[in-house]
């Protein structure tokens, strides 16, 4: 089988390797031990794959590994910080029920957040629409991207109560 080469940045690491030229950018990085990266419907439906192609959200399921060539890809693994903040704000409003879509909605959420720093309940939904989560009716994830926000809004100062 003919390989080709590619060569990206991986969570702000060069990486350069020969891969099938049908290999999809879910495999690529599940290979590079972005274990973040989920596979759910491989029909690019439920969002649970999603990564970052030079700082815009794609889903890693339905891209191929040779498209990436040149670019930089990252995933949650790259964005500890804001993706602890995000998730704890999550787990506070009891949003992560089994957790598993919660990789997607991060990058998701943070992809908004860095595009529309003061969104409104409806922009939320609307951006994180194609986020599948089988547990829960969004509510509480909705309550979590609002209280981060109105943490951010404050300077990272969480209220006393």
């Amino acid at each position: 089988m003919t390989k080709i080469q590619i060569s990206l940045t991986l969570n702000g690491k060069k990486v350069t390797e020969e891969i099938a030229p049908d290999l999809l950018l879910i495999d690529f990085l599940r290979n590079h031990r972005c274990y973040s990266v989920k596979r759910g419907c491989e029909t690019a439906n439920c969002g649970l794959c999603t990564v970052f192609l030079d700082e815009k959200p794609v889903l890693s399921c339905s891209v191929l590994a040779a498209r990436a060539h040149g670019h930089t890809v990252d995933t949650l693994e790259g964005l500890q910080e804001e993706a602890w903040e995000l998730g704890e704000f999550i787990a506070d409003q009891g949003a992560e029920q089994c957790g598993f879509c919660n990789p997607g909605m991060i990058m998701n959420a943070i992809a908004l957040f860095r595009e529309n720093p003061q969104p409104s309940d409806e922009e939320i939904k609307e951006y994180l629409a194609g986020n599948l989560c089988r547990c829960s009716g969004y509510e509480g994830q909705l309550r979590a991207f609002r209280a981060y926000l109105e943490y951010k809004e404050r300077g990272g100062a969480v209220c006393a109560q």
